[in-house]
């Protein structure tokens, strides 16, 4: 995976509440076992008409807003558990979701695939909204390492998980992590073996 350890951007809002991980990606573009390409399809019922058109007010049709920073109302990431929906956000380019409130099961997702879910409290998000909305080109910068989110004159901080901490910013997966440490597995072994 890529390295994610600090990240300074514009952001696309979308202050919608309990989007669903069909509404990201529909049932229909679960086809592909690879991760690739499904970027294009991302939230496609909400970019797209029936007959094709593009839904010219949808925040990913309009030219304004841009960025590698998803920000997003309450309850992102709700509904089936398909992991699909982080690989497109993920193929669309998007590397941070911020939101109020994420599901679990799309939390685990995101981080397994690179993409940080950054939740902070209502109030500051309404505050990001408002600050996007008074200027579309504002730049968020966020700090794994620090665990900050900066933007204005604002900083706040916020939790994840420290193992996925330390994958998002080396850009490993489980196994990366593993081999990471794999002089240290061995060394266990032989310790535990010797101590039997």
């Amino acid at each position: 995976m890529e390295k994610l350890d600090k990240i300074i951007s514009s952001a696309v809002p979308m202050p919608i509440e309990d989007v669903d991980t069909d509404q990201i990606i529909p049932a229909r573009f679960l086809k592909a076992v690879s991760k690739d390409g499904f970027g294009e399809n991302l939230f496609r019922d909400w970019k797209y008409r029936q007959d094709g058109t593009k839904v010219n007010d949808f925040v990913l049709n309009n030219d304004t807003y841009s960025g590698k920073i998803l920000v997003a109302g309450r309850n992102f990431g709700c509904g089936s558990s398909r992991e699909h929906a982080a690989w497109a956000l993920a193929d669309y380019g998007f590397r941070v979701v911020i939101s109020s409130f994420f599901a679990d099961i799309f939390r685990g997702n995101a981080l397994n695939n690179g993409i940080l879910p950054l939740q902070v409290g209502q109030q500051t998000l309404d505050e990001i909204f408002k600050a996007i909305e008074s200027n579309p080109k504002i730049t968020l910068e966020i700090n794994v390492e620090k665990q900050t989110l900066q933007f204005n004159d604002q900083s706040v901080t916020f939790n994840i998980d420290p193992y996925k901490k330390v994958c998002l910013i080396n850009g490993y997966d489980d196994i990366d992590y593993l081999l990471s440490i794999k002089d240290d597995i061995e060394s266990f072994e032989i310790n535990r073996v010797f101590s039997l």
